[in-house]
């Protein structure tokens, strides 16, 4: 891997590349994206990724202080609890060794005894709103730790909120594309890590941002290069 912008540097470290600002909660969205634009190749990112895309994605979960993803997301990419990393070590000193994974569901359409939350050595957390179907939150707050921010769909500003109330502003969203664009709509977005793969899909897949519209200035602050794979990193307006 090498840097191309803002300057050329071989074998850059990514971890220094994707520090978080000291000092500051902040709210990171990485996503994979094909040339035009594509989240997905038969409804999974896989298709998108690379050796180098897989490096950067663990790094960056290992400096996060929780991981946000959509239902629609977990549910689609198989998500299971964050497993420990030797590399993490450094990354993770002082806090827990993995970061906890915080689903956005106003149904609570999830396997509340799968993976994600049987036996998640950093207990999993559920994003949900009033709405939510009774029995299903009873029993989500057995299983996780339960936080309902909103009346009749969640509220990103009040969960974001109560997620530092915790601790965790080192916020990393997976997305999906209809929660990105939520983020965004709310002004909540402060980076947008994208790696762009080297190929076309077309079809029906959906963009980065799908959904409400959503108008932020972006200043690219990197880009990182590998086998033809391009990896941006930007920050909103003047934020460093």
């Amino acid at each position: 891997m090498r840097r191309i912008y803002p300057d050329i540097q071989d074998d850059p470290d990514i971890s220094w590349a994707y520090a978080y600002p000291e000092g500051r909660p902040w709210l990171r969205v990485n996503m994979v994206a094909s040339a035009d634009g594509a989240t997905w190749v038969e409804g999974r990112s896989g298709g998108l990724s690379s050796k180098g895309d897989r490096r950067i994605f663990g790094v960056l979960r290992g400096m996060a202080d929780v991981i946000v993803a959509g239902a629609a997301t977990v549910r689609a990419e198989g998500y299971g609890a964050v497993e420990p990393r030797e590399s993490w070590r450094a990354l993770r000193e002082g806090r827990p060794p993995v970061p906890p994974i915080a689903v956005v569901t106003r149904s609570l359409d999830l396997d509340l005894d799968g993976p994600l939350f049987e036996g998640a050595l950093a207990r999993t957390i559920v994003l949900t709103c009033e709405a939510a179907p009774r029995k299903r939150l009873e029993y989500a707050a057995e299983r996780a730790d339960v936080v309902v921010a909103g009346d009749a769909e969640v509220d990103l500003t009040a969960a974001v909120r109560e997620l530092h109330a915790r601790g965790l502003t080192r916020v990393l969203c997976e997305g999906g594309p209809r929660l990105n664009a939520q983020i965004a709509a709310a002004g909540l977005l402060d980076e947008l890590c994208l790696t762009i793969s080297p190929m076309l899909v077309g079809g029906g897949a959906a963009r980065v941002l799908d959904g409400e519209p959503a108008r932020a200035e972006l200043r690219l602050g990197h880009v990182l290069e590998e086998d033809g794979v391009l990896f941006c990193r930007y920050t909103r307006g003047t934020d460093a």
